[in-house]
């Protein structure tokens, strides 16, 4: 390779390393494996050595990866595709910096031989590496101050109303023998069980939404989630492995962890003092085993240099610590063949290909199925069906196909059609342009998407019915329901009739019944399913239009006048209400007591001294930026995400977004601070 070829490819693996860092950090959607990321950041790092004068201090080898939204002044990251909030941003006391990693125990070797170059005589921490992400906790006189985000290292997302609601984190601390310091710092990764994550994600498919690949990206995502409630509800964890702070009396690194552990702060019980390298090796091999029956994920093992004076003399490199390294755990995988391939219909009607495989051992669990996820990963992987097929466990719990072995490939095998034709109720599938997925358009005729529908309307976020995916089958299949709105038609008679249901089972399931019908408008919007509509949206539209016969009689035109309503959501809109079905089915739930406006009292409403001005908010504020956006709301106001034609006020705090200030000037829009806010609304500041 001559400097020309090296410097092209230097810049393509800049390029794609970003692009996979934004996914990964950002968008919490990556999409390829950690072992294939660090393979491209060892071929960027390799050549940058070889070719020095191509260095540059924005490199993803010099630069932490950074979960900020870049250009936002604040934004917050996307949260797994559930919310965007805007996050004060504040700068780390000390950096936080990421570990260097291998997977290579060689590499670990030579880790331990440049220390010992520096210091002969030390002892080494072994821990095991959470899969999760990072947080750093600050503690002032025992009580939990503030908590932020790794950011870019510099400067992290203020999160501290939602650590709060972790319930393994303390607010304040317990006394011990050892005094707690007047103020200090601890890092630590957040991350979400197994349990956590599998609920959650059934969660996410009743309600149509995407489910999350793997725990860390659920926990990525919850941790940025605009209600701190919902964090608290999400089953987070923490566990935290570095203390920081001035003239702080401990010596080694375990001493400061047992520490922190004596004040009723989350510390792994794993943690091993190893005195020689083959105890590392140990430690290693060991729970390269044990790990698959941790209730949580693990990517790898981190071994630090415990004594704390030589991590001082150890030092920095500008983007990892020279006392720490982590050891990775290859993703495991497994070599099957591929028996058959099923065609599942959701929600929405889209159709997802599910992979049936010879069972085979993987990461502790039995594995027979796999998901495809659309036509167009068959047709990149070239899958034949009676093919051997490579499955691994993507962040170690969900199965996912990633190669076919061609070398065991027969003759005679032929790739799987997909079908034009709805396997459950043959109507054709279409396929929306821009999207991967095809669909079946018969969604008040089609039993899968009716029961989805109906689990969806009984959900928490939705009518929240006491009911799950059994009962849902059992009445349907029973011909008691055909739609969301029979549930209110049901009686104790009937029920009875039906095996396993008893008296009390009986008087629990219509008493949820009963109080759904005080479920406030915004969510019987929700309920109903109408296709791209999610929580958000329809807070947003049932709070702009207030009844649900206004939406009804809303032109396209209308419908995107709510800042939450694009042109595909807008023509959803149009479209599901133009079915008659769907008005007849509106007409049964108000029949049956459902809410179909909004009344006053949901609002909150002070005074309309804003007129339904849109104003758009950014930067910070002497309160949080959520309580700003309420007192919007509740003077009249509607919040809008971004500065368009449309935006009445630009309200900009400190550290405001620059983009959107030079939008504003560009659009002629009047830029407001938030004295002059309380002005126009007759409140003091407080």
């Amino acid at each position: 390779m001559d400097k020309k070829e090296a410097k092209r490819r230097i810049d393509e693996l800049r390029t794609e390393i970003n692009g996979h860092n934004r996914r990964y950090y950002v968008e919490n959607a990556p999409v390829i494996s950690d072992f294939e990321y660090d393979m491209l950041m060892q071929e960027l790092s390799s050549l940058e050595k070889k070719y020095p004068e191509f260095a540059s201090a924005d490199s993803p080898t010099v630069k932490v990866g950074s979960d900020l939204e870049p250009g936002n002044g604040g934004t917050g990251v996307k949260a797994g595709g559930a919310v965007r909030k805007e996050f004060a941003q504040r700068r780390h006391r000390y950096p936080m910096l990421s570990l260097g990693n291998t997977y290579d125990m060689g590499e670990v070797d030579a880790f331990f031989g440049r220390v010992r170059e520096i210091e002969p005589v030390f002892t080494m921490s072994a821990e095991l590496k959470f899969d999760g992400t990072a947080i750093c906790l600050t503690y002032k006189k025992g009580e939990l101050s503030m908590a932020l985000t790794r950011g870019d290292g510099i400067e992290g997302d203020d999160v501290t109303d939602n650590v709060r609601r972790i319930r393994s984190i303390p607010v304040r601390l317990k006394h011990s023998d050892v005094p707690v310091p007047e103020e200090f710092e601890i890092r630590g990764e957040i991350y979400m069980p197994y349990e956590a994550f599998d609920r959650l994600n059934e969660e996410r498919e009743i309600d149509g939404e995407q489910p999350f690949a793997n725990p860390r990206n659920a926990a990525s995502g919850s941790l940025k989630l605009l209600d701190p409630e919902e964090v608290g509800r999400r089953g987070l964890e923490c566990t935290l492995y570095h203390l920081i702070g001035e003239n702080l009396a401990f010596k080694t690194h375990i001493e400061a962890l047992e520490a922190a552990r004596s004040w009723g702060l989350p510390v792994s019980e794993h943690i091993r003092l190893c005195r020689a390298m083959e105890e590392v090796d140990g430690y290693i091999r060991e729970w390269d085993v044990r790990r698959k029956f941790l209730p949580f994920a693990t990517d790898g093992i981190v071994i630090k240099v415990n004594e704390l004076d030589i991590q001082r003399r150890l030092g920095y490199t500008a983007k990892s610590p020279r006392w720490a390294t982590a050891f990775k755990f290859k993703a495991e995988r497994a070599l099957t063949k591929l028996l058959s391939i099923d065609y599942q219909v959701g929600r929405t009607g889209a159709v997802t290909p599910v992979a049936n495989l010879e069972p085979v051992q993987l990461s502790g669990t039995v594995v027979k199925r796999a998901s495809l996820h659309n036509a167009d990963q068959m047709e990149q992987l070239d899958i034949h069906i009676g093919d051997y097929v490579y499955v691994e466990k993507g962040g170690e719990i969900i199965p996912k196909i990633t190669g076919v072995e061609l070398a065991k490939r027969t003759s005679g095998i032929l790739p799987p059609a997909f079908p034009e034709y709805c396997p459950s109720c043959g109507a054709r599938l279409v396929r929306v342009e821009g999207e991967a997925k095809y669909f079946c358009p018969n969604s008040d005729g089609c039993p899968p998407q009716i029961k989805a529908g109906i689990l969806h309307f009984i959900s928490r976020k939705a009518m929240n019915i006491n009911a799950g995916e059994a009962t849902v089958e059992q009445l349907y299949d029973a011909g008691f329901i055909k739609d969301s709105a029979d549930l209110y038609t049901l009686d104790a008679g009937r029920l009875l009739t039906l095996d396993g249901w008893k008296e009390r089972s009986v008087e629990k399931f219509l008493a949820s019944i009963g109080a759904s019908r005080s479920v406030p408008f915004r969510r019987v919007l929700f309920a109903i399913g109408i296709r791209y509509v999610g929580e958000t949206t329809a807070k947003a539209i049932a709070a702009h239009f207030k009844s649900m016969d206004a939406i009804v009689a809303a032109t396209r035109e209308e419908l995107m006048d709510v800042d939450e309503v694009g042109e595909t959501i807008a023509d959803s809109i149009i479209s599901y209400f133009s079915d008659i079905r769907h008005l007849e089915f509106l007409l049964k739930l108000k029949n049956a007591g459902l809410a179909m406006e909004t009344f006053p009292d949901e609002s909150g409403k002070v005074s309309d001294v804003l007129g339904g001005a849109s104003i758009v908010v950014t930067g910070n504020f002497s309160i949080p930026r959520e309580e700003m956006k309420k007192k919007i709301e509740a003077y009249g106001g509607k919040n809008a995400s971004s500065v368009s034609g449309r935006t009445a006020y630009l309200l900009a705090g400190e550290k405001c977004g620059p983009e959107k200030m030079k939008k504003a000037e560009k659009l002629g829009i009047r830029v407001i601070g938030e004295n002059d806010f309380y002005e126009m609304i007759g409140e003091n500041k407080i």
